[in-house]
């Protein structure tokens, strides 16, 4: 072997661990869209379809969708489901949306709403809406029962970052494991962009209805504003302020009940004996709506004749987080929720898995923190300590099941495994806990020193 033949088979050797050294990790980009692109401009085509409840979800519904400036109030068309493919017989009922005009990063769009009413309970519809010379698919929606019946539905802790890319899998696991499902509530942080309308924020919510399709669409989807849903304005001056992203009020269709100064963001709707109390938490925390929230918190369960409540916020009563506390969240809703009894308090914000009673004493409410997306936070010792089960680096979805005296809860993974389980059940208007361990997977803690970005408050970004 010549000389030369044998110093470049040693180069090679020599090279060869370098060669095979993995590279750090990189955090994965927010979305999937180049800088510059405008992938997810509006187009005559409707997108961005999504059905949530009406207050009296036996008898209606509203739609939201999105096209582009050039549709000004298109129609919704809805008839009773048949199997004929001549949906409506040319009888389908037209409704005709009202139109706001959204400015983003991918130009104008014109953001649709239309308010279904009148309907026949436990029904089966057909429905869709119009763009510019074209129409949606038809989709189908079952109204609720007028009384109570058997419900299942869905709930999922933030989604916020890389929709597409990681929450797609939870979501579809979900409707696997619940193709029963009716409704589904989302706790806040939908996206992460916030909502400053030059921002990525547009694209954002583009991949947050891809991750999803197909569930806005065929169930009544109920979610809360969480803080990634407000933005700062005038940041770092006297005049900074809290203020709540264009994309929010004209994203879903949310029933119009909410309380005073805060009807975008809370609202109320009943669903087969169960009532359910959206809340806005960010505006409680910063914008001093605390009293106002609780007021009318108190009003909607004075008036609740069913034997269930839920209520979903995004920020948690109490903490996972070692650096953060909610003493105001407590000290406006915690009376309300005694007093009436609440059963669930669904919420999010801590990038993680928790549950505690309101009370040391007590057995309800429950309150149940989870995460759907990919940012995952550690938990600190004061949670620890209060929560169990607890979970760190875990992406989870939850199913829950009413069925007269017992609801039935059910954290699972994003493969489906068991984490968490338990049942309410009433006795007389007295609820109680009934623990369920069998196939329960063990406790999940983060493993690794630090996040992708090196920060050891974060497990994964």
């Amino acid at each position: 072997m010549t000389f030369s033949l044998r110093a470049a088979l040693l180069a090679l050797v020599l090279l060869a661990p370098a060669a095979h050294a993995q590279a750090p990790r990189q955090a994965e980009p927010n979305t999937r869209v180049p800088e510059g692109d405008r992938g997810h401009a509006a187009s005559a085509y409707p997108d961005r379809i999504a059905a949530s409840p009406a207050q009296d979800a036996a008898t209606g519904f509203a739609v939201a969708w999105r096209t582009d400036a050039h549709v000004r109030a298109p129609q919704l068309q809805i008839a009773p489901a048949e199997d004929t493919p001549d949906v409506g017989g040319g009888r389908a009922r037209t409704i005709v949306a009202t139109t706001q005009t959204l400015e983003t990063r991918n130009g104008a769009a014109h953001q649709h709403r239309a308010d279904v009413d009148g309907l026949a309970p436990d029904t089966l519809y057909a429905w869709r809406v119009q763009g510019h010379g074209t129409w949606s698919p038809w989709f189908h929606f079952r109204t609720a029962t007028a009384d109570a019946a058997p419900l299942t539905l869905l709930y999922f802790g933030d989604t916020q970052n890389q929709n597409t890319s990681l929450v797609t899998r939870v979501i579809r696991e979900a409707r696997r494991w619940a193709p029963d499902a009716k409704l589904a509530l989302f706790a806040g942080d939908l996206v992460s962009g916030g909502g400053a309308g030059q921002g990525a924020d547009d694209d954002e919510w583009a991949e947050w209805f891809e991750a999803a399709s197909g569930l806005p669409e065929d169930i009544a989807t109920a979610p809360a504003a969480g803080n990634h849903e407000f933005h700062e304005e005038h940041e770092d001056t006297p005049q900074e302020r809290r203020v709540l992203s264009p994309h929010w009020p004209v994203t879903f269709a949310l029933p119009r009940n909410g309380a005073p100064g805060v009807e975008a963001t809370t609202y109320w709707f009943d669903y087969q004996g169960v009532r359910f109390a959206v809340l806005d938490g960010t505006s409680i925390l910063d914008l001093g709506t605390g009293p106002a929230q609780a007021q009318w918190l108190d009003r909607v369960l004075a008036d609740n004749p069913h034997r269930w409540s839920v209520v979903q916020i995004h920020q948690p009563l109490y903490a996972l987080r070692a650096d953060r506390d909610y003493t105001s969240l407590r000290a406006h809703l915690a009376p309300v929720l005694r007093k009436h009894h609440v059963d669930l308090v669904l919420q999010g914000h801590d990038h993680a898995y928790g549950r505690r009673a309101l009370d040391a004493e007590g057995e309800t409410p429950q309150l149940l923190v989870s995460v759907a997306g990919a940012k995952q936070y550690r938990i600190g010792p004061q949670a620890l300590a209060t929560m169990a089960p607890i979970a760190e680096d875990t992406q989870l979805f939850q199913v829950l099941h009413v069925d007269g005296a017992v609801l039935r809860y059910e954290a699972r993974t994003a493969t489906g495994r068991l984490y968490d389980a338990f049942e309410l059940h009433d006795h007389g208007g007295r609820k109680r806990l009934v623990e369920r361990e069998d196939g329960r997977i063990e406790t999940r803690r983060c493993t690794r020193e630090g996040s992708l970005k090196g920060r050891a408050d974060r497990c994964w970004e």
